[in-house]
Order: C-alpha cells, then sequence, then structure tokens
C-alpha cells in the first residue's frame, strides 16, 4: 500500500480535545504522589534528601511518558491497519457480487437450454430399453412356457430341476430389470407363485423325511440341496430373501411332533400306560432311525440326532402339560406318568440307551414335568390314594364287627389264638401304598407314608368307637353277644397284631418318631379293650364281693372260692389272646380282684370283737392272698406282677398284737405302697376294732413323719384307686381335712 494512502486512512483527533480516562489518571496519580510525599518528608531530617528523591522522580516521569507514548503510538497504528483492510475487504466484496449476479444470469439461460433437450433424453432412453427389449423377446417370449414346464417338475417332484429352471427365471428377471431402469414386466408376474410353490414342496419334502429317508432318500436329498442352494445364494436388494433352510428345519420339527403327538395321538381316560409304553418302544427307535438314514441325507450342520432329540422331547413335554391341563386323573395313571417321567425316560430303555449317541441326550434339557408338575400330580395321588384307602379300611372294619354278633366263637389259627385277617389286611392295604412309591421319589413316598399313619390313626379311633358301641349295646341288652368276651379278647389280639407289625409302614429315611402318634393309638385301643374285658368282669364279681368281709367270710373260705371261681370261668379263654397282651389282661384282671377285695375292706362292714376274730380275718386273708396267687399262677400270670401280696401286708396290720407297735407297720406299709392314705389306714384300724385314739392318732402320724418312701420304677397305683371311706370323728386329725 502507498505510504501517503495509508497516511491518509489514519484518523485524527480534533485539536483541543482531551480523553477523559487520561485525566482520570492523572488525577489519580497526583493524589498518590501527594499522599506519597506526605509520608516521606513527615519528618525533617529527611528534608535533606529531597534533591535525590525529585531527581529519581524525574528520571521515573521520563521513562513512563516514553513507554506510554510507544503505547499509544503502536495502538493508533494498528487502528489505521485495520482501516485500510476493512477498505480493501469491501472493494473484494463488491467485485464478487458483480461475478455472481452474472453467473446467475448465465444459468437461467442454461435451464431454458436442458428444457429443450428433455424430450431428447427420454427418446434416448426409450431407444435402449427398446434395443434391450429386442434383444431379450426371443428368451422373454419362452418365460411363460418356462413357468409352465417349472410348475410341472414341482408337481412331479423334480425339485433340483424345478429349482434350475426357476433361478434361470430370475435371472432373466434381474437382467431385464436392470436394462429397462427397474420396470417390471408382466411376464414375470407368476415367479412369485412358483418360488413359493418350490418352498411348500421343498418343505412337505423334508416335513416326510421318516417316510422318505426309507422309502425315497433321492427326493429328500434334492430338497435339501434346494434349501442349501437357495441359502447360499445373494438375495438381490429388491427381492426379499426365502429362509428355506430354517422352514426345512422346521417342517422336520413339525412333522416330527405330528407324527407322534398329533391331536388324534393323545390318551383317552385309562389310556394312558398304553400310550407311554408305545412312547417308551417308538422315541429311542425314531432316535435310531435319525441317525441311521435321515443323518447322511442332510448336511452335517443340520445336526439331525440332536435336533431329533430335542424336537422329542419339546413335543413330548407340550403334550403333556396339554394332558395335565385337562380333567384330573385317577391314581393309577398319576403315578404311572410320575414313574415313567422320573425314571422310565431317562433311563437306560429310553432316552439313557447306550445304543444312543451323545448328540441323544436329553438330559440338560427341561425335565418333562416341571416341580408345579410334580406337585399337582403327588397330590392328586395322595388324595385318590386316600379316598381308596379309607373306603377299604372301612370295609375291613364293617367286616370285623359284622362278625362280633355271631353265634360261635371268633376264628383261631393252628395255635389255638383268636385270628382275624382284619389286621393283615389293614397293614397290607398301607404297606402296599407306602411301598411302591418307593418306586417313584422319597417325597411322594412321605406323602403317602403320612397319609398311611394318618388314615390308620382315623382307623383306630374308629375301631375303638366301634367297640365302645359295641359294649355299649351289649351291656344296655339292645343287642346281647353270646361271645361278648371272646370278641373283645379277638379285638386285643388284633391290636397285638398291629403293634408288633406296624413298624413294616416305616420306611428308610423316614424320622423314627413318626410313628409315635399311631403307637400312642396303638395303647390307647389296648387300655380300651382292656378296661371292657376288666368291665365285664366287675359285673360278675361285685354282687359277690358285696358280702366281704363278713362273720361269713372269716369262718368260711366259700366267699372267696367263689370268686376264684368264677374269676377262673370269665378267664379261661383267656390263653387265646398272644403275648404281651396275655400277660398284659392277666395283671389287669388280677389287679382287678385284689381292688374288688380292698374296697370290700374299706367298706367297714366288719370290725373284729376281739383277737380271736384278728387272727380270724388276719388267717383268711393269707388264704386269700394264697388262693388269689395259686388262682393266677395256673392262669399264667407271672408272679412278678402280682398284686395279692398286699393282702398279706395287711394281714400283719390285723394280726399285730401290740397296737401301740402299729406305727412302725403303718410306715412299713407307706414304704411299699406309697399312694395309701389316712383314710385307708384309718378304715383298716376300724377293721381291728381294737385301737384306742390316741393309738390311731400315733398310727396316722408316723404316715405323714415317718421317711418318705422311695419311688420304685414300675410301680403302678393301688390304693390310689380304691374309694376311700369317710373318716369317724373319732378319727380326725387336727392337721386333716376334718379338722
Amino acid at each position: 500500500m502507498d505510504p501517503t494512502a495509508k497516511d491518509e486512512m489514519q484518523p485524527s483527533l480534533p485539536p483541543g480535545s482531551e480523553w477523559p480516562e487520561q485525566e482520570r489518571a492523572e488525577q489519580l496519580a497526583r493524589g498518590a504522589a501527594l499522599k506519597w510525599a506526605s509520608g516521606i518528608f513527615y519528618r525533617p531530617e529527611q528534608l535533606a534528601r529531597l534533591g535525590q528523591y525529585r531527581s529519581r522522580e524525574v528520571q521515573r516521569t521520563c521513562s513512563l511518558e516514553a513507554r506510554i507514548k510507544s503505547v499509544v503510538q503502536s495502538y493508533l497504528e494498528g487502528v489505521k491497519t485495520g482501516v485500510w483492510q476493512l477498505a480493501q475487504a469491501l472493494e473484494a466484496v463488491q467485485g464478487a457480487r458483480e461475478a455472481l449476479g452474472q453467473a446467475h444470469g448465465l444459468l437461467r439461460g442454461m435451464a431454458k437450454a436442458v428444457q429443450t433437450l428433455e424430450p431428447l433424453r427420454e427418446q434416448v432412453v426409450q431407444h435402449k430399453q427398446l434395443q434391450a427389449l429386442s434383444q431379450l423377446l426371443p428368451r422373454l417370449r419362452a418365460v411363460p412356457a418356462t413357468v409352465v414346464h417349472t410348475q410341472t417338475l414341482i408337481d412331479a417332484h423334480r425339485l433340483l430341476e424345478a429349482y434350475v429352471g426357476l433361478r434361470e427365471l430370475e435371472q432373466l428377471q434381474e437382467e431385464t430389470w436392470a436394462s429397462l431402469g427397474g420396470l417390471e414386466l408382466p411376464v414375470f408376474e407368476g415367479l412369485g407363485p412358483l418360488a413359493e410353490a418350490l418352498g411348500q414342496a421343498v418343505e412337505a419334502a423334508v416335513g416326510a423325511a421318516g417316510q422318505l429317508a426309507r422309502e425315497d432318500p433321492a427326493l429328500l436329498v434334492a430338497a435339501v440341496r434346494v434349501a442349501e442352494a437357495e441359502a447360499g445364494r445373494t438375495t438381490p436388494l429388491e427381492q426379499a430373501p426365502r429362509d428355506w433352510r430354517q422352514r426345512c428345519l422346521r417342517a422336520l420339527e413339525e412333522g416330527l411332533e405330528r407324527v407322534h403327538f398329533g391331536t388324534p395321538l393323545l390318551p383317552g381316560p385309562g389310556a394312558l400306560a398304553g400310550w407311554l409304553e408305545a412312547l417308551r418302544v417308538a422315541l429311542p427307535a425314531e432316535l435310531a432311525r435319525a441317525e441311521a438314514l435321515i443323518a447322511p441325507c442332510c448336511p452335517p450342520h443340520y445336526k439331525v440326532v440332536r435336533l431329533w432329540a430335542r424336537t422329542l422331547h419339546g413335543g413330548l413335554r407340550r403334550c403333556l402339560q396339554q394332558f395335565l391341563e385337562g380333567p384330573e386323573l385317577g391314581a393309577a395313571d398319576a403315578f404311572t406318568l410320575l414313574h415313567w417321567a422320573l425314571h422310565v425316560y431317562l433311563g437306560p430303555e429310553m432316552m439313557g440307551s447306550l445304543e444312543l449317541g451323545p448328540e441323544a441326550d436329553v438330559s440338560q434339557l427341561e425335565p418333562l414335568l416341571t416341580l408345579e408338575n410334580i406337585e399337582q400330580l403327588e397330590a392328586t395321588f395322595v388324595s385318590k390314594v386316600r379316598a381308596s384307602v379309607v373306603q377299604w379300611l372301612q370295609k375291613a372294619l364293617d367286616g370285623e364287627v359284622a362278625e362280633w354278633g355271631r353265634e360261635q366263637e371268633p376264628d383261631t389259627d393252628p395255635s389255638g389264638f383268636y385270628h382275624s385277617p382284619m389286621p393283615a389286611i389293614v397293614l397290607q392295604i398301607l404297606e402296599e401304598n407306602i411301598r411302591v412309591t418307593s418306586l417313584v421319589s422319597q417325597s411322594l413316598q412321605r406323602r403317602v407314608h403320612g397319609m398311611a399313619l394318618s388314615e390308620l390313626g382315623a382307623f383306630l379311633r374308629s375301631f375303638n368307637d366301634a367297640l365302645i358301641r359295641f359294649s355299649r349295646d351289649h351291656l344296655r341288652g339292645e343287642a346281647a353277644v353270646p361271645h361278648y368276651v371272646s370278641y373283645l379278647l379277638a379285638a386285643l389280639n388284633h391290636q397285638s397284631a398291629l403293634s408288633s407289625s406296624v413298624s413294616v409302614l416305616q420306611p428308610e429315611g423316614v424320622v423314627s418318631g413318626a410313628l409315635a402318634p399311631v403307637e400312642a393309638a396303638l395303647d390307647e385301643l389296648q387300655r380300651r379293650i382292656c378296661r371292657l374285658v376288666l368291665e365285664a368282669l366287675l359285673l360278675e364279681l361285685q354282687p359277690l364281693f358285696a358280702t366281704l368281709p363278713s362273720r361269713h367270710w372269716l369262718s368260711s373260705p366259700e366267699l372267696l372260692n367263689n370268686v376264684c371261681e368264677r374269676t377262673a370261668r370269665f378267664c379261661r379263654n383267656f390263653w387265646r389272646v398272644r403275648n404281651p397282651a396275655f400277660q398284659v389282661l392277666l395283671a389287669e384282671a388280677e389287679r382287678t380282684v385284689v381292688l374288688q377285695y380292698l374296697c370290700a375292706l374299706m367298706q367297714g362292714r366288719l370290725v373284729c370283737r376281739g383277737a380271736d376274730e384278728r387272727n380270724q380275718a388276719a388267717e383268711r386273708m393269707q388264704q386269700d392272698a394264697t388262693q388269689l396267687r395259686d388262682l393266677f399262677l395256673d392262669l399264667g400270670l407271672e408272679e412278678s406282677v402280682h398284686c395279692a401280696p398286699v393282702l398279706l401286708t395287711l394281714r400283719k396290720l390285723l394280726n399285730l398284737h401290740d397296737p401301740t407297735m402299729l406305727g412302725l407297720e403303718v410306715a412299713s406299709l407307706r414304704q411299699q405302697f406309697p399312694d395309701v392314705s389316712e383314710e385307708h389306714i384309718s378304715a383298716l384300724l376300724d377293721l381291728r376294732g381294737d385301737v384306742s385314739r390316741e393309738q390311731r392318732l400315733a398310727a396316722l402320724s408316723s404316715l405323714q413323719d415317718g421317711p418318705q418312701p422311695s419311688p420304685r420304677a414300675g410301680r403302678r397305683a393301688l390304693f390310689s384307686l380304691v374309694p376311700a371311706p369317710t373318716p369317724s370323728p373319732s378319727s380326725c386329725l387336727f392337721s386333716g381335712s376334718c379338722a
């Protein structure tokens, strides 16, 4: 740029004008200088250095002025340069604007020229299309005939030839489409249906692979080759891909499921076992056929055996789910399905066969039955079995109860014991149901085991109630039974048989305490039967003990002879009861006789008039104890459980000559029989007839003050079952209940 022009473009300030910033800066500088000077020269001694300060400030001022001038000059030069550059840019923009206007005018002229050439361009395109059509016309004329011929090949199952014809037609269609610029000709409208017909033929052939592999493997191979050729072809962008390979795989699966799990093949009610047995034979054979015949006809990546195994497994699983959604199964069908699905299906007879290769392994797939299905089937089985068990047990009980009213005694076994098939029937029904469930699963066995014990407990309660009704009707005379006691004894044998064999209901792996409720019910049943037998014995003996003790009793053994005779007659059939119930029943009978004897003694019917009568009473009690001991020894009772020796202990209390020694005898009695009470002692002292009030008080005091009896294992209550007589006022202690 010319320096002269550059100088002309530089801005100039009007004369006499000042910048406001400069004026303000000067004011600030003056103020700061005054402040500094007042601080420096505040003291007089510093005025001597005023010249030095002045020269230093002059130099600083000159330096600052030079720097300010330099900065201002640089700023002004930059402003001048910027103004000049803006002027140059304005000139360039104006030139470009003029050039753009000229170009716009030229473009408007060219657009008019292009519009005049458009018909010529269309004529050129049409000429090219007509030229291409003239070249393709011989081939296009043959398209309808080729379509018909290809359809004929499809109908004749010549799939490879049909696929070659289809591909030639599609290639011609692609060439025509490219030559005509995307224009579709009506002559090719039949290619879509033709391709779909070929695809359906391929799918149908593959869907019948099982049959074709045996009868016409060439057709199966041709169908697979067509599907594989189509999968390897590059599809043009304008054509939707035909996924014939996946259609073939789906056809294989659907055809296989249709053969084995079609709706008409589903089992009806009661036919499940036969259907599952047919599948047990058919599925391994189908896998072997796939490996031997179908796999060689397909490419390796089809993995035919694995596909077969998964398809059969999935189809069977869906079929079973559909079957379980239908009507509720019976017990036999539920058990059969559980056993088949959990054991047979994966076992060596079916999918776990060693003859099948590893590709046929289905153990890692989803199980045939879900946990909910298994729960449903187990609940159904237990419910149905429970209803059947209840019915059979009730039938067995009704049959047994019907036997009780017979004119004949109960049946006996070869050993002479009363016998009935009812316990064996009951246990067999329950044990078979528990045992057979072990073939399925532990969970089902636990369920059935719990059900069996529950129903056995209910059966025992029903048996108990039936015995109560049987006894009530007999005792009331509503249905007198000639062999009442014999059938009670037979029922006791039934209880013994059930008690000794109930352990067969305890499968392995079940907690040992599971039988406790049943054992408790059996014990309760035994007590009930014994109680009913003893009640019948009491009816026999109570009239005889009504006259004991008496003067006649002192002088004659006739009374106890009658008791023993009637007791022996009543117990004559006890030997038909099996041990240990036989010993229990005899022990209870002996205890009942002794208790009746003690009850009679406590009634206060006899008071000895002197030492002779006391000696007679003591001697009679000794003879009675010996007679009772011999009676029950003859009946078979073990001597260790006899209760009659209590009479010998009471004999000592009666036979004591010195009444002052009664305290020792009472203490000894308390040691042997801790349940003896003051009322019992008072009644025995009343029987002596020679005990004064002071002696009575001393004897009863020894009962309280003496050493406490030591507990003896297995000792049963005796005196506590004897009703205590009401004490006379003279025998009341101040600390007793009468005080």
